[in-house]
């Protein structure tokens, strides 16, 4: 109840302080009836903010809907312009689709303020007995303490869902590791193993990510592979391993773009005025997921609530 209650006074609040920017500017929208379909993927922060561009459309007028899709055949899908506009594009695995469906026609939308990471990433505790941990070769000389009865003697390495497409089971041949990369079904069960090893401090070593809500909640690093090059991927002689391609690790400090069909700037040239200046910082980004991961609120409840906290944020957005 009190959770509906705040929910009310936040939606009441945000449409109020939106309508005072949005009037104006909403004057002679839409410009066309077709519904702007936004991508929505499977992680959280992707699905809140969505929802949150998608409220600022529709508060300016435009038909909004919302397309489930794979997070590498969406670019695809948004090049022939079967979805319209993806708010969170991350450099780490999705680089090389994004870059091929630009070379096929989708608009590179511009970067967010946000600088994100995505790599291997362990409790602080691992420290304790595994201290050389925060690089790979320190890591992987402490394997079998990561086993677990499907990998023994190996170690476990908790990846992501497969359709993210992080194929971690190439690194660790390439890099000769003495793990195995399982990939889980959603992100909900990297978030389930952490916890549940977490409060029994037993070694892991996941797939994470930054900006998220888990550096709010637990203490941890991720772990250093070599700095990635276009040659890591071409080129057996570069890297640790000469006999191997992908012997290198994700950016340190990747991009976050939007992506958009080209037609949106002219079947809608308001909405795409607003959805070249949505941005987002590493801060924004976190608080987003944490709404649903921690506090247990809804993508849309949350959505509601991310914009009453950053009114300005908007306001900035359809001026």
């Amino acid at each position: 109840m009190k959770r509906n209650l705040k929910l009310a006074v936040a939606s009441i609040a945000t449409s109020v302080a939106m309508a005072l920017t949005l009037n104006a500017h909403a004057a002679d929208v839409p410009e066309s009836d077709e519904p702007i379909i936004i991508v929505q993927n499977n992680w959280t922060s992707q699905l809140v903010l969505s929802n949150v561009v998608g409220n600022v459309l529709s508060e300016l007028g435009y038909e909004v809907e919302y397309v489930p899709s794979d997070s590498q055949l969406q670019f695809t899908a948004i090049a022939n312009g079967d979805m319209h506009f993806q708010v969170e594009a991350w450099e780490g695995s999705m680089k090389s689709a994004f870059e091929k469906a630009v070379e096929e026609g989708m608009v590179d939308a511009g970067a967010h303020e946000a600088v994100t990471r995505e790599e291997w990433w362990i409790p602080n505790y691992v420290l304790e007995t595994c201290p050389d941990a925060t690089n790979w070769e320190g890591l992987n000389a402490c394997a079998d303490q990561f086993a677990t009865a499907e990998t023994s003697p190996k170690g476990r390495f908790v990846g992501p869902p497969a359709d993210w497409g992080k194929n971690y089971a190439d690194r660790v041949n390439s890099l000769e590791m003495d793990f195995e990369a399982i990939n889980v079904g959603q992100a909900a069960t990297l978030w389930a193993e952490l916890q549940s090893a977490y409060d029994r401090k037993e070694p892991i070593v996941l797939f994470n990510w930054t900006p998220n809500f888990i550096e709010s909640k637990f203490e941890g690093t991720f772990v250093d592979f070599p700095e990635p090059a276009p040659e890591c991927f071409t080129d057996a002689a570069w890297g640790p391993n000469p006999n191997a391609t992908g012997d290198c690790g994700a950016p340190r400090g990747g991009w976050l773009k939007k992506a958009a069909w080209s037609g949106i700037a002219d079947t809608w040239p308001k909405a795409w005025s607003v959805l070249q200046r949505v941005n987002f910082s590493n801060a924004q980004i976190a608080a987003a997921a944490l709404m649903v991961d921690v506090d247990g609120m809804s993508p849309e409840e949350a959505a509601e609530q991310w914009a009453a906290d950053n009114a300005d944020v908007i306001a900035g957005w359809v001026e």
